[in-house]
C-alpha cells in the first residue's frame, strides 16, 4: 500500500501506544485522524502541533463519532482501554471499521490465560482484550493483533504498584514485585517502539500479516537483569526483591482484582507471560531494529521523568 496520502484512525490518541503510533504517522505523512476525550494536557497539545493529524473529541459511545473517525480510513490502530465497557467499545469500533472499508486493523490484545488448560487465573484487563479480540476475528476484519510486552516506562520511584523503583535513603534503589527473580519476562519502551514497529505492520499489509498475533517486546529480561540494567545505567546500586504487590495509592476500581491475578499467575503460577502460543522477541526486532532497551531507558529517559515528577535523587 502507497502510504502517503492514506488515512489512519486511532483511538484513545494520548495514551502510550497510540501517541507513539502518530508520532511515527505523521512523520512520514500519513493523514492521521485520532480520537481523545479531551485537549487538556501536554500530550493532547503535543499532537495538536504535529503535521497531517486531526483530533476528533468526545466519547467512544458515540457511534456518530466513530462513523466520522473511520470516514474514508484505510487503516486503523485501536487500543481500547478499561474506561467504560472495553468489550462494548470494541466491538463497536470494529463494526465502525469494517462499514468504513477499513484495509487493515490493527488492534492491541492481550491474551486471557484462563482459557488454557492450566488452571491459570483470569486477568480481567486482559480478558477484556481477549474477547475484543475473538469478536474481530469472527466478524472477518483483516487484522493483526499485536500483544505489548511491560513497558520500561512502567517504572518510577512514586510508590505505585507494581513497578515502583523505590529510592532508599541510602542512595540505592529497591524493586518488589511477586516476579519470580529468574523469569524471563518481556520489554518494551511503548513510546519509543510501538510507533515505528506497527507502522512497518501497515507498510507489510494484511497479506503478510491478516490474522497473526505479534508480540510486541524487544528483550526478554528476568527481574535481576532487569535491576543490572538500572545499575550499570544509573551508577547506583538496585536490588530486586521478590514480595507481594503493594498498593500505597488508591488505585482504580477493579484494578485490584487485576493486580491479585498478576500475583498468582506470575509469582505463584510462574505463566508465559504471553501464554504459551507467543515467543518474543525475534518478530518485534524483525519488524523494528532500532529498539530502546532497558538500559538505554534507565540511563536516558528514567531520571527526566522522574525530574518532571518532582524527584530529586538525581541531584
Amino acid at each position: 500500500m502507497q502510504m502517503p496520502s492514506t488515512t489512519i484512525a486511532v483511538v484513545n490518541a494520548t495514551g502510550r501506544q497510540a501517541a507513539s503510533v502518530i508520532r511515527v504517522a505523521s512523520a512520514v505523512g500519513l493523514q492521521v485522524r485520532a480520537q481523545l476525550r479531551s485537549r487538556e494536557g501536554l500530550v493532547a497539545q503535543e499532537l495538536q502541533s504535529l503535521a497531517h493529524v486531526e483530533l476528533v473529541e468526545g466519547g467512544l459511545d458515540d457511534r456518530t463519532l466513530l462513523d466520522r473517525l473511520f470516514a474514508g480510513a484505510q487503516l486503523a490502530f485501536i487500543n481500547t482501554t478499561h474506561w467504560g465497557d472495553e468489550v462494548a467499545v470494541g466491538r463497536a469500533l470494529a463494526d465502525a471499521a469494517q462499514r468504513a472499508g477499513v484495509q487493515h486493523f490493527v488492534y492491541s490484545s492481550m491474551p486471557d490465560h484462563s482459557l488454557y488448560p492450566h488452571g491459570w487465573p483470569v486477568l480481567p484487563l486482559w480478558s477484556a482484550k481477549g474477547e475484543v479480540e475473538r469478536y474481530v476475528r469472527a466478524i472477518g476484519l483483516a487484522a493483526t493483533f499485536v500483544y505489548a510486552g511491560i513497558y520500561n516506562n512502567n517504572f518510577t520511584s512514586l510508590p505505585y504498584p507494581l513497578f515502583c523503583m523505590e529510592a532508599r535513603p541510602d542512595g540505592t534503589f529497591r524493586w518488589q514485585a511477586p516476579f519470580h527473580p529468574d523469569q524471563a519476562l518481556p520489554w518494551l519502551d511503548a513510546e519509543h517502539d510501538v510507533g515505528p514497529a506497527v507502522l512497518q505492520i501497515l507498510k507489510d499489509g494484511p497479506a503478510r500479516w491478516a490474522g497473526h498475533r505479534i508480540a510486541l517486546a524487544f528483550e526478554m529480561l528476568t527481574p535481576v537483569q532487569v535491576c543490572a540494567a538500572f545499575e550499570r545505567a544509573l551508577h547506583r546500586r538496585v536490588r530486586y526483591v521478590q514480595g507481594p504487590v503493594e498498593v500505597r495509592v488508591s488505585i482504580p476500581s477493579g484494578y485490584k482484582q487485576q493486580l491479585d491475578g498478576i500475583e498468582r499467575l506470575f509469582g505463584t503460577c510462574r505463566a508465559p507471560y504471553f501464554g504459551p502460543d507467543l515467543d518474543a522477541p525475534d518478530e518485534a526486532r524483525g519488524l523494528w531494529e532500532a529498539y530502546r532497551g532497558m538500559e538505554e531507558y534507565a540511563r536516558e529517559v528514567f531520571p527526566v521523568e522522574e525530574r518532571l515528577n518532582g524527584m530529586t535523587w538525581m541531584l
